[in-house]
């Protein structure tokens, strides 16, 4: 059996060091800590300025990476990747870090984002005569770098990227470089720091800086291209400017709250959140209780700013892998008992609230419900501390299409009545905005909440999904 999350799946890490003795052990680290974004596949590449030195598996970084596969990785510079697939198939194949050969020598890549015009240039370069060894988007930079005419790695690497769109924050590895990548919208975070011994680390979030014992430096910019090699650190703004638009589910959901994305503390905004939604969407109550672990910091600020006392009202199991064995006597509500378990002594009897972070089709919800009415509550309020998701992502979040979102295709009012609670309420959107007010990066995309995408784009039948372009400079 294997257990379909209510949650939309996480997208990819990326973790990149250059100038250390023990480049692949960091980043094995950095890629452990980094585990939420991603848990299919998880591979390395490192380079000791001659050779590119490449392990990559399919499960999680603790049981890919053993002592004796990180040591082959030999070198002072690596680049690493967690990969849950957004487009293309979970086969060993596609995971990533990507290693080719090419007229500019072997480059490796490793990407977190989702380009939104891959199917037209992966066609194209096919008719060209291309041959593609994986089915992920990605593979379409390294395919248009060798095409490219241009002899230089780096003016290659920015012919390439100027004819795609959509997200992407990018680590690329060569013998001589180290280049990191974030595309001019800016939608996944990528931070920049420094360790003590004067490596430059880079990674999907600050979460890998404490555990690899390296000092934030500043993000990487929107549209910005930083470079290292043997003679130093430069940076690169290659691409058109254009209006910023970060992931603000990174804020809900992905990142560990423990991070800093975006220049802003998670934690921080989660709960700030938690106490918007508080404000906006009070309701008398005896407890208030969190859907285990990412709805645990929201539920926090919504407890502290109503009054009403939080407590651990759900368990949930840490151990549990994708894939099960079904017992033989069907268990009602299978799934969602051997994920959460409820503790009664904090439910029985009390009107309680249950805050959680997004609902995506409302299945989980409605039997994390069913067991607390069991456990013995006596009312039972449902609270998200976002909006309605109505529209799917397509820059590397894997959110269900609109068919699949229960918020798509009904209303409060009957999606209430299908979870069985006294009363449902969602953050706003103006509420959710005002959780990140004063924010020095600039504007979020909020498409999955608005259908207003950033980047405009085609489906693979070549019909155009959006028109809500945000580029300041056309190209």
């Amino acid at each position: 059996m294997i257990l379909q999350s209510d949650k939309p799946k996480e997208e990819c890490a990326i973790f990149g060091i250059y100038n250390s003795k023990e480049a692949a052990n960091f980043t094995y680290l950095g890629l452990y800590s980094m585990q939420h974004r991603g848990q299919e596949s998880s591979g390395i590449v490192s380079t000791d300025g001659s050779h590119l030195y490449r392990y990559a598996n399919m499960g999680l970084v603790a049981n890919i990476f053993t002592q004796p596969k990180i040591k082959e990785l030999i070198g002072d510079a690596a680049i690493g990747h967690n990969r849950y697939s957004t487009t293309g198939a979970s086969f060993l194949r596609n995971a990533q870090p990507i290693r080719v050969e090419s007229h500019l020598g072997p480059v490796a890549l490793a990407h977190n984002g989702n380009l939104v015009n891959s199917w037209d240039i992966r066609n194209k370069l096919e008719r060209d005569g291309s041959i593609f060894q994986t089915t992920i988007d990605s593979e379409v930079i390294v395919h248009l770098m060798a095409k490219s005419h241009k002899s230089d790695l780096l003016e290659a690497l920015c012919e390439s990227l100027a004819q795609v769109r959509g997200a992407y924050s990018l680590l690329v590895l060569t013998p001589r470089y180290l280049i990191a990548v974030r595309d001019p919208n800016g939608f996944r975070p990528l931070v920049m720091g420094k360790r003590s011994d004067g490596a430059i680390v880079f990674a999907s979030e600050t979460c890998a800086f404490d555990i690899t014992e390296t000092e934030y430096v500043r993000d990487v910019e929107p549209g910005e291209m930083v470079v290292i090699d043997h003679t130093g650190m430069r940076s690169l703004y290659p691409f058109p400017k254009a209006k910023p638009s970060l992931c603000i589910f990174e804020y809900i959901y992905f990142a560990r709250p423990d991070s800093y994305i975006f220049e802003e503390s998670v934690y921080k905004v989660r709960k700030s959140l938690g106490r918007q939604l508080a404000r906006v969407m009070p309701v008398e109550a005896d407890v208030i209780i969190p859907v285990p672990d990412s709805a645990n910091i929201a539920a926090l600020g919504y407890s502290e700013e109503s009054g009403i006392p939080y407590q651990s009202g759900l368990v949930r199991s840490h151990y549990i892998g994708r894939t099960f064995i079904e017992p033989d006597q069907k268990i009602r509500d299978f799934g969602a008992k051997i994920k959460y378990n409820v503790v009664k002594e904090v439910v029985n009897g009390k009107r309680v609230v249950i805050i959680d972070d997004s609902v995506m089709r409302g299945t989980t919800s409605r039997k994390i419900i069913k067991m607390i009415r069991n456990a013995g509550a006596k009312e039972i309020h449902f609270r998200v501390s976002a909006p309605p998701t109505v529209a799917p992502c397509y820059y590397g979040i894997d959110i269900p299409t609109h068919k699949e979102l229960i918020a798509s295709t009904h209303t409060i009012e009957e999606i209430q009545k299908y979870l069985r609670v006294d009363s449902l309420a969602y953050l706003t959107l103006d509420t959710m905005h005002k959780a990140v007010e004063g924010h020095k990066g600039g504007g979020f995309c909020d498409a999955c909440f608005t259908s207003n995408y950033p980047v405009e784009f085609q489906d693979h039948a070549g019909n155009q999904k959006s028109l809500f372009s945000e580029y300041a400079t056309e190209e």
